[in-house]
């Protein structure tokens, strides 16, 4: 025997036979989904969590085929501590299909199916490459079809990923909160459409942003629960072909306590469940949600912090790295740069999952491998981008009062006297404050549309930011203190 064939097996499937490696615990269909379908060179395991959720599932329906008898107890066994050791992040490197594939993730199935039965193989004491007694096919994907183990895997995978982001936006939503509650007092300038507007406080602006990414918190826990359906027992197309009548009630209970999601259910309507992939449109929607909001929100910081000379600068934000390779002691805001970059990426494959989920045909989406693919790279790059934003940028930042002084010059103040002397007569103060560069207050006193301890009220920005300026205006205009 040849060196080359010591480190060789040979495995058949229906196409004919084929070398597989003698170490590899996967096998010749594994083997031809490498070949056929090395595209994007991102391999299932760069997706952990839905290796592992796949291990999950094989696991749940294992013992629901054991309490069944279909499987015997040894086998069971077997197939389960192999599971055991893949939801350990054990045989990572093994599962090496790529994401992008054709067949509706079956390569992906095959893959996981046949390294289960291999070490479940080595377990029962037989080489992991002997293919017996425990048969990826008849053994591990008993009961099971790709069709309803790789979307049940997807949305097991996609509740871990979504209940991880959930927790990092938790983090950033309460350091600005917090930015908010230190910044409460710090007047600003107000803008709209990029011009002056009237007084806000810098606290005021944080806990607007606070407040929208608090609602992508409610939208994502909602997305969780829409996703807790699945359809194991649907097998190929949703009619449950070759599932005992059983086996759907105790694989769904197995599968609630091996993946600890209490909430699991099966679907109301398995043919459905199999063929439409709106679910994860829905999820990937409130993705491009998050992402919207932290692009804005990036966009602002980096208005805000322009300059330092020739911009806004009403804020700084925490220096990272130079910023230039040849302009000596200049900053860039890079980290909310980086994630307005993830931001957009989150939105284009949010465009890609909608059209992966309406090019399905009949009873089957075979672009599932494209959604899980668009869908994890999604989610990773916002869930990685988001604690590098609260750590780096927003946690650090710190107001420029100087900045800040122009708010006192605004004529944007004079918006707090129409209720006093009418919209027409505040337009006039405002253009010659404009063209003259003479404080609003100056001419209102000078024109003498209103007393001075009135007009001080009415002009005191701190005042402005609060609700209850309307009802002080109002109370003066009845009692007399006004004149237009």
């Amino acid at each position: 025997m040849s060196a080359d064939e010591q480190q060789f097996r040979e495995e058949g499937d229906l196409l004919g036979t084929r070398n597989v490696p003698k170490d590899a615990y996967w096998g010749v269909q594994t083997l031809r989904a490498m070949e056929n379908f090395g595209v994007s060179k991102v391999c299932l395991y760069n997706y952990s969590t839905l290796v592992t959720a796949m291990a999950m599932v094989k696991k749940a329906c294992a013992l629901a085929n054991r309490d069944l008898g279909l499987l015997q107890e040894d086998y069971a066994d077997a197939i389960v501590q192999a599971c055991d050791e893949v939801i350990a992040g054990k045989l990572e490197d093994q599962f090496v299909v790529d994401m992008l594939q054709g067949g509706a993730g079956t390569s992906t199935n095959m893959n996981v199916n046949e390294v289960i039965a291999s070490r479940a193989n080595e377990i029962l004491g037989h080489p992991r490459n002997s293919q017996q007694p425990i048969s990826a096919n008849d053994h591990v994907n008993m009961s099971q079809s790709t069709n309803d183990v790789y979307p049940t895997a997807i949305k097991i995978a996609t509740i871990y990923g979504l209940r991880d982001l959930y927790t990092r936006l938790e983090a950033l939503v309460q350091a600005l909160d917090e930015k908010a509650d230190e910044f409460k007092d710090i007047l600003k300038l107000g803008r709209t459409e990029m011009q002056d507007a009237v007084p806000i406080t810098l606290g005021q602006e944080f806990s607007a942003w606070a407040a929208c990414l608090r609602r992508d918190l409610r939208r994502i826990g909602g997305a969780i629960d829409v996703l807790e359906t699945h359809n194991i027992g649907a097998t190929a197309i949703g009619t449950g072909l070759n599932a005992d009548p059983r086996y759907i009630e105790l694989a769904e209970k197995h599968l609630r306590e091996v993946t600890g999601l209490k909430d699991l259910r099966t679907a109301d309507n398995l043919i459905d469940d199999t063929q439409n992939a709106d679910e994860f449109v829905h999820a990937s929607g409130l993705l491009r949600v998050l992402a919207t909001n932290l692009a804005k929100i990036c966009g602002d910081l980096i208005l805000l912090s322009s300059g330092p000379v020739g911009g806004f600068h009403e804020i700084v934000l925490p220096p990272v790295q130079p910023g230039s390779s040849i302009m000596p002691g200049k900053v860039n805001p890079v980290i909310c740069e980086m994630v307005t970059q993830c931001a957009l990426q989150a939105i284009g494959h949010d465009l890609v999952i909608t059209m992966a989920a309406q090019s399905g045909q009949l009873e089957l989406n075979a672009f599932e491998p494209l959604i899980a693919y668009n869908f994890f790279q999604a989610l990773k790059v916002l869930k990685n981008a988001i604690p590098i934003f609260t750590e780096k940028c927003v946690r650090g930042i710190r107001p420029n009062t100087r900045g800040l002084d122009v708010v006192h010059k605004s004529v944007g103040l004079v918006t707090a006297l129409n209720p006093l002397i009418g919209y027409k007569a505040a337009s006039r103060v405002a253009k010659i404050a404009l063209e003259t560069g003479r404080p609003i207050r100056e001419i209102v006193l000078e024109e003498g549309l209103l007393d001075e301890e009135t007009l001080d009220e009415a002009l005191s920005p701190e005042r402005m930011t609060q609700p209850g300026i309307a009802r002080r205006v109002d109370h003066a205009r009845r009692t007399g203190n006004s004149r237009s």
